[in-house]
C-alpha cells in the first residue's frame, strides 16, 4: 500500500477476501491481475538474468601467448623497515593513510611519472553497503595518495561477472573514480590475450586482461574482506580471478589451485585488504546487511600471501581453512610467516591522540 491509499472498509467492495482477493473481483477478474503481476516480476528477473554475464570476453583469437602479466613490486624497504601494517578503525580513508605512512609513504611504492593500475574487485552490481565490492571511499584515498605521489595516469579495472557499467556505477566505484580523475577502464574482447602460465596446470591458453596493463608500470589491489562458499574467502589473492575472461567458472572445480595460479600472474606493488566490515556469510555476492560484522581492520602489504594469512582472521578462520595459502606459498607467491615481515599494528584512536 503506498502513502496516497486509504485501507479498505469492510463492506466497501475494496476490502480483501480471505484470500486475499478483493471482494469486487470475480475469480477470472484476479487470476488475470495476478497473471499480469507474475508477468512483472519474470521481466524483473529477465532484466537481472540480462545483467549478468556467466562467461566474459574471450579475447581475440590469434593473438601472442602470454607467460604472465608482469612484475609490479618496488624496491624493498630498508632491513627490519615493516612490509606488513595492520590499521584498526572505520574511516578508510584515515586508515589508508596510515597504514601507507606505516610501510614508508606512498612515495615507497608509487614514483613521479608512474602510470598505476589499481585492480579493484567490482563483481557485482552491488551498492557499497553491502560489502561486495571494493569501497568507494577506498578506491578514492588510493587515487589521491597515487596521484599525490606523483603518478601521470591512474586507471581503474575489473572484469565483473554481471554487466561491467552496472557493477562500477552502482558500486559507486565510477563515481569515486570520476570524483578524483581517475580512469575507469571496462572491459572488452580486444583487451584480453591467452597466457600460458609456466608450468601452470589451469592456466594454460586461457584469456586474460593483459591489454589493461599496457604501459602500466604499478599494480595495487584493493579488496574486500569476504566469505566465499567454495574458496572459504575472498580477499586479496582472490581478487586476481577478475582478470580472468572466458568461462572461468569451470575452475570452481579446483578453486583452491587456480587461486594459486592467479597469485602467479603479477607480482603487485602494494595490496589492501580492506576488513573495515567484513562478509561474514553468504559471500561472495551477500545482499544484507546481516551478512556483515564491523571488523574495524585495513591490512597492508606488498605480499598478497601474507595479507590474507592475517586477514582470514577476521571471517573467524585459519588459514589452514584456505588451503590455496599454502600453495601459493609454495608457488613462491609470498610467505604465510608473517611475523618475518616486521608487522606493526596501528590505532586510528592512538594516531589521533
Amino acid at each position: 500500500m503506498t502513502l496516497s491509499q486509504k485501507p479498505g472498509v469492510p463492506g466497501d467492495g475494496s476490502s480483501p477476501d480471505s484470500s486475499g482477493r478483493p471482494a469486487d473481483l470475480d475469480r477470472r477478474q484476479f487470476l488475470r491481475r495476478l497473471a499480469g503481476a507474475s508477468i512483472l516480476a519474470v521481466a524483473a528477473g529477465g532484466l537481472g538474468a540480462a545483467l549478468y554475464d556467466p562467461k566474459g570476453p574471450a579475447g581475440v583469437a590469434g593473438g601472442k601467448v602470454l607467460a604472465g602479466l608482469g612484475d609490479f613490486r618496488a624496491a624493498p624497504p630498508p632491513a627490519g623497515q615493516p612490509r606488513l601494517a595492520t590499521v584498526h578503525g572505520a574511516d578508510r580513508r584515515a586508515m589508508f593513510a596510515l597504514g601507507v605512512k606505516a610501510l614508508g609513504g606512498m612515495e615507497a611504492f608509487v614514483s613521479r611519472g608512474d602510470v598505476v593500475l589499481l585492480k579493484v574487485n567490482a563483481a557485482f552490481a552491488s551498492p557499497a553497503i553491502l560489502g561486495a565490492t571494493t569501497h568507494p571511499d577506498l578506491l578514492a584515498a588510493a587515487v589521491e595518495a597515487c596521484r599525490a605521489a606523483g603518478a601521470a595516469r591512474v586507471v581503474v579495472t575489473d572484469n565483473p561477472i554481471n554487466s561491467p557499467e552496472s557493477c562500477f556505477e552502482v558500486s559507486g566505484l565510477a563515481g569515486a573514480a570520476r570524483s578524483c580523475g581517475a580512469t575507469i577502464l571496462l572491459p572488452r574482447p580486444a583487451l584480453f590475450s591467452p597466457l600460458t602460465l609456466p608450468g601452470g596446470r589451469l592456466l594454460t591458453d586461457w584469456p586474460v586482461l593483459a591489454g589493461a596493463f599496457a604501459g602500466v608500470t604499478k599494480v595495487i589491489a584493493l579488496s574486500p574482506v569476504k566469505d566465499h562458499q567454495r574458496a572459504g574467502a575472498s580477499m586479496s589473492l582472490k581478487n586476481f580471478y577478475g582478470l580472468l575472461g572466458g568461462r572461468r567458472n569451470i575452475f570452481h572445480q579446483d578453486i583452491n589451485g587456480v587461486i594459486a595460479e592467479l597469485g602467479q600472474l603479477l607480482r603487485p606493488t602494494l595490496v589492501v585488504l580492506d576488513g573495515v566490515s567484513a562478509m561474514m556469510a553468504n559471500g561472495p555476492t551477500g545482499g544484507s546487511l546481516a551478512d556483515l560484522k564491523a571488523t574495524n581492520t585495513m591490512i597492508f602489504s606488498a605480499d598478497p600471501v601474507a595479507a590474507d594469512t592475517l586477514g582470514v582472521a577476521l571471517l573467524g578462520r585459519t588459514p589452514v581453512d584456505l588451503p590455496y595459502l599454502a600453495l601459493a606459498q609454495a608457488a613462491g607467491v609470498g610467505t604465510m610467516d608473517v611475523a618475518s615481515l616486521a608487522p606493526v599494528t596501528l590505532s586510528l584512536d592512538k594516531a589521533a591522540g
